[in-house]
């Protein structure tokens, strides 16, 4: 998408998304002064050291130092690519995208906004219908009897469908929305053979879907009578806003638990996962009646190192954790798995147990390789021949997907040990019949949550950063004298020379920052601008006293460094007399230079 974007339309998504309001609307912000502070959402603290900074549009962390501009604060906190924050804002901001202008793009992005407007509209009715009234009392009587309280029928905004065939097409009607529209939200149908339409969803528990931004974008209803022919759920198909392999329930208000415990809890169903969530264990994840695909993976390792698989004991659940391993181990994520002893789920374990019992369940979940061996030396009888080559067989399909030489021969030498049969990780891998060629591939490294460094920097280096930075008035005085090469840091260095290379093209302070490529340079420019100190008199760049100024000691120990390499260079044996004299003219005129006030570079000699 970063193709079809252009600078002013860039310029145009940061003018509409004021950072202090962007930031407030995931974190509490106070005042402090002129800025604004809170207790950082990238890392644990017990007093505030995030700073907003509202006239630099920027943001910085004083204690894990992380820093960028509104557009850095989205990707980081909802841990997007670039594109894909630029795309969260210019949403937030009803600012169609140059991708979106292209043909039927427009028509497209209008028929999503009318799509998740139909769907928060009738997530309204049907809460309301929940919350009172003699038609919502079968589903408010199942809640009571499974323990759902009144703060998680809120939190996950359920709902109640009537009963009748026609109730969501008669308050489509009532909103003049079009029938055929409301059928490409998947909330009713169309007779077969005819222009009659009746609900979907009729008498039944609402669970709505929501996306990542936490926008209502897909239903599932569970029945509340205990007719057989009837299905026990009833989805919403696949629709423009939503599709099931790529949407999983809860993560919109789970995600920021699992970037916090780099570990994503999967299990089955929606009041599994509200059960779990309302106990605290909040990193928790469903697919939406499906295994868990390709894309689901892609999008749990966006927020985790690591996921549980928790599915109940039965065989459709142990099966449902089968289905999710090739994707999972594509991903490059760990995989560890959990069965909730029977005849529990997760739901019916934390209403007897409590959530801390849960928790300790999913802590000492073992990995998913050894959940698997327990379970097929279970279900087979591991004292026959017959038995046991299943068990191999079954083992030589998982372990060669594993992606560490260790773990492979680990699994492999625990799979002999379980079935008696005595023999090496080396043997074991023959009988395995070498199903697959072990990868040299090692996992993906994955992200670091702890502090950020910044790099060690001389304060008179971080005061000229500020200055070139923040005042444009300094900086052109600064750009005709400063030569980038006399700054001994190379990281500030680097800076320098990019910004004097936008010296007839500064699109201004915010929009600079995120063109840089290299995260540690907004981290230390963000860090260096939010110092609240003022910047000494005796590093004024135009004070009276120039020769004292921070570009003029710059260079005097530049020159300095480069005399001492000088003289250690004449000092060597069997100088070239052509070098020799070379180094000592170069040695005369660095002399001369030291002794002259600093001057624009153009009168240096």
């Amino acid at each position: 998408m970063g193709g079809f974007v252009s600078p002013a339309t860039l310029e145009q998504i940061r003018a509409a998304s004021d950072i202090v309001e962007v930031i407030g609307s995931y974190v509490p912000l106070k005042r402090a002064g002129a800025n604004f502070v809170a207790l950082c959402p990238f890392h644990r603290e017990k007093t505030p050291s995030f700073n907003v900074n509202p006239n630099k549009q920027i943001f910085h962390c004083f204690g894990c130092h992380k820093g960028g501009d509104v557009f850095t604060f989205v990707k980081e906190y909802e841990n997007l690519d670039f594109p894909d924050a630029v795309r969260r804002l210019a949403e937030r901001a009803r600012i169609p995208l140059e991708l979106e202008k292209q043909a039927g793009g427009a028509d497209t992005r209008h028929l999503k906004e009318r799509l998740f407007q139909i769907h928060e509209q009738i997530t309204q009715r049907w809460q309301t219908a929940l919350a009172a009234g003699e038609a919502g009392a079968i589903a408010r009587d199942y809640l009571a009897r499974r323990g759902v309280g009144a703060e998680a029928v809120q939190l996950f905004r359920l709902g109640y469908a009537s009963d009748a065939w026609d109730d969501t097409v008669k308050w489509a009607k009532s909103k003049n929305y079009e029938l055929p529209l409301v059928e490409q939200a998947g909330l009713v149908v169309r007779k077969e053979g005819s222009d009659h339409f009746y609900d979907r969803f009729r008498g039944r528990l609402i669970f709505p879907i929501c996306d990542e931004q936490g926008r209502v974008a897909a239903f599932s209803g569970r029945v509340l009578t205990g007719d057989e022919k009837t299905a026990k759920y009833v989805n919403s198909p696949e629709t423009p806003v939503f599709t099931k392999g790529k949407l999983l329930f809860g993560l919109d208000k789970s995600k920021r638990a699992l970037l916090d415990t780099h570990c994503a809890i999967v299990c089955e169903g929606q009041l599994d996962l509200i059960a779990c969530f309302m106990s605290g264990v909040k990193n928790v994840v469903a697919p939406q009646g499906t295994a868990l695909t390709s894309d689901h993976a892609r999008i749990l390792k966006r927020y985790a190192d690591e996921v549980v698989l928790c599915f109940d004991s039965d065989n459709a659940g142990q099966n449902a954790a089968m289905r999710s391993l090739d994707s999972l181990l594509a991903s490059g994520l760990a995989i560890r798995a959990v069965t909730v002893p029977a005849p529990h789920d997760p739901d019916s374990f934390i209403k007897e147990f409590g959530g801390p019992a849960f928790a300790k369940l999913i802590e000492n979940a073992p990995a998913f390789s050894d959940f698997y061996l327990d379970r097929l030396c279970a279900t087979n009888d591991t004292t026959s021949d017959r038995g046991r080559s299943a068990i191999v067989r079954a083992m030589a399909e998982i372990i060669p997907k594993i992606r560490s030489d260790v773990l492979r021969d680990n699994y492999a030498q625990k799979t002999a040990l379980r079935l008696g049969l005595g023999m090496s990780a080396v043997a074991m891998w023959n009988e395995f019949n070498k199903a697959a060629r072990p990868s040299k591939e090692e996992p993906e490294e994955t992200a670091d949550s702890r502090a950020l460094t910044v790099p060690d920097v001389p304060p008179q280096e971080r005061w000229l950063l500020r200055l070139l930075l923040e005042d444009d008035e300094q900086f052109e005085w600064a750009a005709a004298r400063l030569e980038p090469e006399w700054v001994e840091n190379p990281v500030v260095r680097e800076i320098v020379a990019q910004r004097l290379h936008s010296l007839d093209s500064w699109p201004g302070l915010a929009a600079w920052l995120s063109q840089l490529e290299k995260p540690e340079w907004v981290n230390l420019i963000t860090d260096v601008l939010a110092d609240p100190k003022p910047v000494p008199v005796e590093v004024n760049l135009k004070g009276t006293a120039q020769r004292d100024g921070a570009i003029k000691v710059l260079r005097d120990r530049y020159i300095a460094r480069e005399l001492a390499a000088i003289s250690q260079r004449l000092a060597a044996p069997d100088l070239p007399e052509a070098e020799n004299r070379e180094l000592l003219e170069r040695q005369s005129h660095l002399r001369r230079l030291k002794k002259e006030p600093l001057a624009a570079r153009s009168d240096q000699a």
